[in-house]
């Protein structure tokens, strides 16, 4: 099946990191997923919640958002209204879910690693995108930490990335684009380590139940899809 910007069905978009995008932040990209592109910065703050006050162990937090033009049509800027958007809450909670599961915070002590995602072009698969250029920008984080003396040993714990999958008229496909993931008849998103283990499954039947057996074949896609997410990303020294 070729697909509208002419990929096979089994195969991801191209992927462009550029590393240390950030001057001031300690670890950050510009990850490029196909015409998706995100900003990853990580932070490192000097002190923890309150609940985590004298427990001689650290916190991650994480922010996702999208600039007002990142979107066909003009989004309002958040900072202008009077809530924060629901989906960008959402996924601000996965990206942090997901990374304090294979983060040692005890490693960073009472120290916090903020973590700011923010969509400048969005073309499907911004929250996978995400995900994705986060878990390179803690690398960058953690290798600057352990030169500085900051911490003595590393706090990553495993390499994780993230894709979508998706049954597009009728046919599964990997790493679903904005045309494709508005239409959709099932819709996933997987959150794997790097061997293979799950961490998070998101995903949702639009018009009808999925049987088992279509879900196995998802998930055997998303891992195609993070094996080649590994081979293209570039090496950190």
């Amino acid at each position: 099946m070729l697909r509208v910007d002419g990929r096979l069905s089994n195969i991801i978009r191209p992927i462009s990191i550029t590393p240390n995008f950030i001057d001031y932040a300690i670890g950050s990209v510009l990850i490029e997923l196909g015409k998706t592109r995100v900003i990853c910065a990580v932070s490192l703050l000097p002190n923890v919640p309150p609940f985590l006050k004298n427990k001689k162990t650290g916190w991650l937090t994480a922010e996702y958002a999208m600039l007002p033009a990142a979107t066909h049509t003009r989004m309002q800027r958040e900072s202008t209204s009077t809530q924060r958007q629901g989906r960008a809450v959402e996924i601000s909670r996965l990206i942090g879910r997901v990374f304090r599961s294979v983060v040692n915070l005890d490693a960073i002590g009472e120290q916090t690693l903020a973590i700011d995602c923010d969509v400048i072009q969005a073309d499907g698969g911004t929250r996978t995108a995400a995900i994705i250029g986060t878990s390179y920008a803690l690398h960058l984080a953690q290798n600057k930490m352990l030169s500085a003396g900051l911490i003595s040993s590393p706090f990553i714990k495993t390499e994780i990335s993230a894709i979508s999958v998706g049954i597009f008229e009728g046919q599964p496909i990997l790493d679903l684009n904005y045309v494709e993931d508005s239409k959709a008849e099932v819709d996933f998103n997987f959150v794997l380590t790097k061997s293979g283990d799950l961490i998070e499954v998101q995903g949702t039947a639009e018009q009808a139940p999925v049987k088992w057996e279509t879900f196995e074949q998802l998930r055997l896609l998303a891992q195609s899809g993070l094996d080649q997410i590994f081979d293209q990303l570039p090496k950190i020294s």
